[in-house]
């Protein structure tokens, strides 16, 4: 998963001083809700007319325009009154990492589900039914042999013709949270629990912020308790953090992948895993050796839990298994766990799966560079969250 870094300072101070100025009685212009100031990384990387619009109901769209010129003019100035925030549309490039590692037995094909021990919990009968997950990524190949009878939900976000070939991405993170081990060769961590697919990203691993906001909102209309976001994108879109603190507030739990790019986030922070998001868990990658592995990045702060994604084999498209790297593959493990504890304790909350999978994570010889120092263990997690939510 390649993340795009932007560092958006001067949008970052505009951003404040607008809020102080709204909050002390100021008066929106066309200038306060669309910024012409922002960093030339983040210009660099903008859609050409194609904006974020922000509203003031809360709700979001995509708008086109001949110039940007001509969308200040015939658009914002119009509809000024009920606009909250808008940006430009940015794109995010993603890139798949097939595994390198040597797996070849079926034993080892499920060595992610044992690591974070899934299996005592189906045992006991939590398999993550009625629970809906969002999976906001690419294609996810809705007649997959081992997800079709476990997808609640698909839509398309962009306008591409999918090449199963080239996108595989979704499918496979898909498989990684809800593959049926009785139709095949692999097992989701939560086996019963439902897909709710919004694709925004292509055939060539490309997507923009704006599809991937309304695939999030589509997602959730659709009952999911939980979204899994395996990708990462630029810091300059306010109407990213604004959505993701939105879905937070109403319950929903957000499972971000930490990134491959071996760096430590506290310092060198990429997005939308480094938001801190209330109901947020960013999340590292370990191997088989229970250690971050080489190509994670990590985070005292910004990172909170690790989870295995080194080898994991999973559903691809075309009825194939496929095994890949990344902390794209670690999030899902822990969406998964997610779903295991949300159907065994169906009146949990997300903050409360949260604190049950952070504070009962298994710490290896080597302390692991995340905020937990430690690997998830859902059935550890799933006795804590008993004692918060039964007590």
């Amino acid at each position: 998963m390649k993340r795009i870094f932007c560092i958006p300072a001067k949008t970052i101070i505009l951003a404040i001083a607008t809020l102080f100025l709204f909050s002390c009685g100021g008066t929106k212009t066309n200038e306060s809700v669309f910024p012409n100031q922002a960093a030339q990384a983040c210009i660099n990387q903008a859609i050409k007319n194609k904006f974020i619009v922000g509203w003031e109901d809360g709700t979001y769209s995509i708008e086109h325009a001949s110039s940007e010129e001509s969308f200040r003019k015939n658009f914002v100035s119009k509809n000024l009154d009920r606009i909250r925030h808008i940006d430009r549309d940015i794109k995010i490039q993603l890139r798949q990492l097939d595994s390198s590692s040597d797996v070849q037995t079926q034993d080892n094909m499920q060595w992610q589900v044992d690591q974070v021990s899934a299996r005592s919990v189906w045992n006991q009968g939590y398999m993550g039914q009625n629970i809906i997950v969002g999976v906001v990524d690419g294609m996810v190949d809705t007649a997959q042999v081992q997800l079709k009878n476990n997808i609640a939900y698909f839509k398309q976000f962009n306008n591409q013709v999918n090449d199963s070939n080239l996108n595989r991405h979704g499918t496979h993170v898909s498989g990684i949270i809800a593959a049926d081990p009785s139709l095949g060769a692999v097992s989701g961590i939560a086996p019963q629990a439902r897909i709710a697919a919004g694709q925004f990203i292509g055939n060539d691993g490309g997507g923009s912020i704006g599809d991937a906001i309304m695939a999030m909102q589509a997602v959730v209309q659709q009952g999911a308790r939980i979204i899994n976001l395996s990708w990462g994108g630029a810091p300059c879109v306010d109407n990213l953090q604004t959505t993701m603190n939105q879905l937070s507030a109403n319950g929903i739990l957000l499972v971000t992948a930490a990134g491959n790019e071996s760096t430590d986030s506290d310092s060198f922070p990429t997005y939308p895993a480094a938001f801190m998001t209330l109901n947020q868990i960013n999340v590292a990658a370990t191997g088989f050796n229970d250690l971050l592995t080489s190509f994670s990045n990590r985070g005292y702060k910004t990172v909170q839990v690790a989870a295995p994604g080194q080898a994991i084999y999973s559903t691809t498209p075309g009825n194939t298994i496929t095994a890949m790297d990344g902390t794209s593959m670690a999030a899902p493990v822990v969406s998964g766990a997610a779903a295991l504890l949300m159907s065994a304790v169906p009146t949990a909350s997300a903050q409360q799966v949260k604190q049950a999978l952070m504070t009962t994570v298994d710490v290896p010889g080597q302390y692991l560079q995340t905020a937990t120092g430690g690997r998830i263990n859902v059935q550890n997690a799933l006795l804590k969250l008993k004692q918060i939510v039964l007590k």
